[in-house]
Order: structure tokens, then sequence, then C-alpha cells
């Protein structure tokens, strides 16, 4: 039973932080890449961030602009993504997802296990 779960969502106001956490299986966490995406409200899924198995090499969605830094703790199995200077547009449900492969990908299908996912909530 692979497991994905997000963690570390909340309100926050304008130019505040958050970290979120992703927690993986054992089994499969430290050997894939692990990408993260969100959902705005009425909006279609973006590309936030990803990693590869061994966290040395990052990708970000356009919109992240520098604010964002995702990394990984393969010896607990969890991923994480700090977000700095937070703005309005950024809230959305965060979800994490387990890539098919050792390497992230801005593709969704790229992805075979996913989280129940996070609200992140900036109020202006």
């Amino acid at each position: 039973q692979v497991q994905v779960v997000e963690s570390g969502g909340g309100l926050v106001e304008t130019g505040d932080s958050l970290r979120l956490s992703c927690a993986t299986s054992r089994r499969t966490g430290s050997n894939n890449g692990v990408g993260w995406f969100r959902r705005a409200p009425g909006a279609e899924r973006e590309f936030v961030a990803a990693i590869n198995w061994r966290g040395d090499s990052t990708i970000y969605g356009d919109s992240i602009q520098g604010r964002f830094t995702i990394s990984r703790d393969n010896a607990m199995n969890t991923v994480y993504l700090q977000m700095n200077d937070l703005k309005p547009e950024d809230t959305a449900v965060y979800y994490c997802a387990i890539a098919r492969s050792a390497y992230g990908s801005r593709t969704p299908s790229q992805y075979s296990y996913w989280g129940q996912g996070t609200q992140v909530t900036v109020s202006s």
C-alpha cells in the first residue's frame, strides 16, 4: 500500500512563509521523483515543483519565480516545499505525488500516486 500524506497547509497573510511536508511510504518514496502540484478554485491543476530521487535536481513552475524551494530527506521519507513571500494567488490545494521514475516531471500523467492535498490560503 503506497501512501502519500501532505501536511503543513494553513491560513497565512501575504508575505508569510509556510513549509509543506509530504510523507511517503518507505517502499517507494526514496527511489522515485516527487512533485508538488496545486489547484486553485475553478482553475486547472498547476505544476509547482519536482525533485529527483537523490534530491540534487529540481524543477519549478513558471509562476513560482524563485519563491519556493523543494527538498527531500530520504532518511525520513519526506519531501518538503518551502514557500516564501506567499501571495493571494498562491491560494490552492497543494498535492504531492510520486513519479513513475526516479526523476520529477511537469506532467501529471508521469505520477502514479497522489496524496489527498493540503489547503493553503493566503489572505491579502
